[in-house]
């Protein structure tokens, strides 16, 4: 480790980054970096290609910890390395590139990572969906929606932003809008189901 730095067992690792400690977080991620790097170099990747991989397996954990619904059953870097691989395999096959092996140099266990890794996309693809809903739910509503559950504004803030007569009309507003933005992302949903 390097100089003023602590050195972290994998239960320490996930402990503090449980507890929101950055410094940790970014050790781990210095730490377990090279073995990416390698991993996607020696598989028709590029260094930001690995960079980009790695970036979004540590994404994934970084999730599990902190909403505790990590199981970990093995090391960090194999639960790293599992996540990262999925992933690397996943975009030689976007990209036409997968000849049907890696040539690893690490041991691939099941470690888990496959199942949380299925999660994660699930959950990106409805919040894609969930964009998409948005961008056609149109204005006004797209920017009260917003300023409620992402800007956290209060209804008093939302009244005099939009100019409604006072926070019951705007809250009403608001149950509209909503209902009107459930019905756009389960009419995507279920298109996306057809496919």
């Amino acid at each position: 480790m390097g100089k003023g730095q602590p050195s972290y067992t994998d239960e320490e690792f996930v402990a503090a980054i449980r507890l929101g400690d950055d410094r940790a977080l970014a050790q781990l991620y210095r730490l377990h970096l090279p073995m990416v790097l390698h991993l996607v170099q020696q598989n028709s990747g590029t260094e930001d290609e690995a960079k980009d991989i790695y970036q979004e397996g540590v994404i994934v954990f970084y999730e599990k910890v902190r909403d505790g619904s990590l199981e970990l059953s093995c090391q960090i870097k194999t639960y790293l390395y599992a996540v990262c691989r999925r992933l690397w395999l996943k975009r030689l096959a976007e990209k036409g590139r997968y000849g049907g092996r890696l040539d690893d140099h690490e041991p691939y266990l099941e470690t888990g990572a496959e199942a949380d890794l299925v999660l994660a996309e699930q959950r990106d693809q409805q919040f894609a969906l969930m964009e998409q809903a948005l961008s056609q739910l149109g204005e006004p509503c797209r920017s009260l929606l917003e300023g409620y559950y992402l800007l956290d504004k209060s209804m008093q803030q939302l009244t005099a932003d939009f100019g409604y007569t006072n926070a019951d009309n705007a809250k009403n507003q608001k149950y509209k809008c909503l209902v009107r933005l459930k019905k756009l992302f389960f009419n995507h949903y279920q298109e996306e189901e057809q496919y």
